[in-house]
């Protein structure tokens, strides 16, 4: 399968680790990975704090690039982001496109997947092979739960970690209070449902926190970097891309 990757704008600028595991991961399962350089930003925080006449322009940039007939499927390590396309780029492009846009956003949003999505419901996987020998929680974003309805493959995928002890924390269908410009506009709260989450993942005993969102990762991550404890936090895709052979650098630490 030809399968085209959108990196996100926090993948691109923060955290390239999560767009180089899934590039890697459908690499070794025998697919080819096409990657646009020219791909910007999928527009959810325009749309989401209600300027959706900007997003319009990449809107437009995201289906020129991946309508492409070659390309199979569209893959982002975010299901936030895959949310946006799926959801809110069709309301765009009606509000404010042409018809020919909107052709184009339907068709590019039908091959438009999650990883977790890509994995289980196209490739027909849940076993890819990956090795991570620690103690994992796993926190279900609000998209990859009540908007994609994504989770569940999330976690068949880390059921099927060889050495992986997967821990589930209690109430873990709470927000941990990022939601993008809701942390800056809302900051006591957000910072309070924060404190609520880092307690309740910490309770785990975990190593590593794991989602399939960079964005809640970072949320949660600087939280516990501003305790000096926790788990730390790596993206579903680290976790999948890390094998027998290539493992991953938190692994090879814990073995010096």
């Amino acid at each position: 399968m030809r399968v085209g990757l959108f990196a996100t704008c926090l993948a691109d600028t923060l955290f390239p680790e999560a767009a180089r595991a899934t590039a890697l991961l459908l690499a070794r399962l025998g697919h080819e990975v096409v990657f646009p350089p020219e791909q910007t930003c999928c527009g959810q925080m325009h749309v989401n704090t209600g300027y959706q006449r900007t997003a319009l322009p990449l809107v437009r940039e995201f289906a020129g690039l991946f309508r492409d007939p070659a390309v199979d499927a569209v893959v982002l390590p975010s299901a936030s982001c895959t949310g946006c396309v799926r959801h809110q780029h069709a309301q765009v492009a009606a509000r404010y496109g042409d018809p020919r846009l909107a052709a184009a956003v339907e068709e590019v949003a039908a091959k438009t997947y999650e990883l977790g999505e890509l994995l289980v419901d196209v490739l027909g996987t849940t076993d890819v092979g990956a090795w991570f020998p620690h103690r994992v929680a796993y926190h279900p974003t609000c998209h990859s739960l009540r908007m994609l309805r994504s989770a569940d493959r999330s976690l068949a995928l880390l059921r099927s970690v060889e050495g992986i002890e997967l821990l589930r924390p209690p109430r873990e269908d709470s927000c941990c209070g990022f939601g993008g410009t809701f942390a800056l506009k809302n900051a006591a709260t957000s910072t309070a449902m924060l404190q609520d989450t880092l307690h309740r993942i910490a309770s785990t005993g975990a190593e590593v926190c794991t989602a399939a969102d960079s964005s809640c990762l970072m949320h949660l991550g600087g939280g516990f970097s501003r305790l000096r404890s926790g788990p730390r936090t790596l993206h579903l895709a680290q976790i999948l891309a890390a094998t027998r052979d290539a493992p991953h650098p938190l692994t090879e630490e814990a073995a010096r």
